[in-house]
């Protein structure tokens, strides 16, 4: 007994949105008891393509291509503020494909690297909180850029040129955004090796080429060419005959997270009072309630609980896009970074959380004006 409030303690503070999702489930069980119509509340597609995704850019991810991809970028680059861009512009475009969590595993620990062998820890704060707003603005624009993101696609059912129609304009602003923030750092010269050979030896090419297939089918997938189901015994007979351990590092939590929250607002729909009430919250008001219910649970619980009272996509999608800056529960993947940071030696959790909220609100302002000023001359 001594040592389970110790462990329980600290399975919530590691799965918090799990155990909130999962507690909010089971009150709303006690005004909507369990049946078989709990079966349609979850969205088994959503569920299916997410693990999928999550499966095969786990694998590649362990390849270390990315990181052999960077490091030869890097080596081509002679100064700070030079090496700040190519970090951040990684974790911007790279989210567009394999997820914004993972472009942050991927490559925050690879700045505190290269910042640490040179020196130049003292921009530490700064290209770390820049690029954990790279893979959150960055992932905006792809389906498979963030769970949010592919949980809408699906709801809605929107179309891919739609969607790329309604986050391109604030994907681009949001890179001359960061390219401009990147201009504070100064151009101070450095030099600097890195050997990676024994990463990439390990690893043959047909784990690459195997991935690679799996990939395109999951976007095949996303673009509804193929049945989930297919994609589903596609993606897991490949890992379970090539590389079955990467079925271990698939984010489990995450999935339950979203059957939890599938439960939640399946029942919350199932009481008028509520339901009612919260329709009426956001008629007119999608996008600044998407943002402030992000600023609490996040964005990915905020898309799924608002989706369901609402038609509006275009504002639930950039709604819960955008929340991801602000706060550092508004998008779970900031976490992330900030975990990797505040494991450095001589770390300031203070200034980093001052810093990453500036630049954070900031962006959200700039965002949100460009919003309503672009909404304003369609009116005109």
């Amino acid at each position: 007994m001594k040592n389970l409030r110790p462990m329980l303690l600290k399975f919530i503070q590691a799965e918090t949105v799990l155990c909130i999702s999962g507690l909010a489930a089971i009150i709303t069980m006690f005004f909507v008891p369990p049946s078989h119509e709990y079966i349609a509340y979850i969205d088994f597609r959503v569920l299916g393509l997410l693990f999928c995704l999550m499966a095969v850019v786990a694998g590649f991810n362990q390849t270390g291509v990315f990181v052999l991809l960077s490091e030869k970028i890097l080596m081509r680059v002679a100064n700070i503020r030079s090496i700040a861009m190519v970090l951040v512009l990684l974790c911007f475009f790279s989210s567009m494909w394999i997820t914004n969590d993972v472009a942050l595993i991927t490559f925050v620990p690879f700045a505190i690297l290269i910042l640490t062998m040179t020196g130049h820890t003292q921009h530490l704060i700064l290209i770390v909180v820049l690029q954990t707003i790279a893979a959150n603005l960055g992932s905006m624009l792809t389906p498979v850029g963030n769970p949010q993101n592919l949980y809408l696609y699906s709801e809605y059912s929107i179309s891919i040129l739609e969607f790329i129609k309604i986050t391109f304009p604030y994907t681009l602003l949001s890179l001359l955004l960061l390219c401009t923030s990147v201009m504070l750092i100064p151009k101070e010269h450095i030099s600097f090796t890195l050997s990676n050979s024994d990463k990439t030896d390990k690893h043959k090419p047909y784990t690459i080429a195997l991935y690679s297939s799996l990939f395109l089918v999951c976007l095949a997938c996303v673009l509804r060419m193929i049945d989930y189901r297919i994609t589903i015994l596609v993606v897991i007979l490949g890992i379970l005959f090539f590389d079955r351990k990467v079925i271990k590092k698939v984010d489990y939590s995450l999935l339950l997270t979203f059957v939890c929250f599938f439960v939640f607002v399946g029942n919350i729909g199932s009481l008028p009072m509520i339901r009612d009430f919260i329709a009426s919250l956001l008629v007119g008001r999608e996008l600044i309630v998407s943002i402030l219910a992000s600023q609490v649970i996040s964005n990915v619980p905020a898309a799924v609980l608002l989706s369901a009272f609402t038609d509006d996509y275009k504002s639930m999608l950039l709604g819960t896009n955008l929340g991801g800056l602000g706060t550092l529960v508004a998008s779970l993947a900031s976490l992330i970074s900030y975990k990797f940071y505040s494991r450095t030696d001589g770390a300031n959790p203070v200034r980093y959380l001052g810093t990453f909220t500036l630049y954070n609100v900031g962006f959200l302002v700039i965002l949100c004006l460009f919003y309503y000023l672009s909404g304003t001359l369609l009116l005109l």
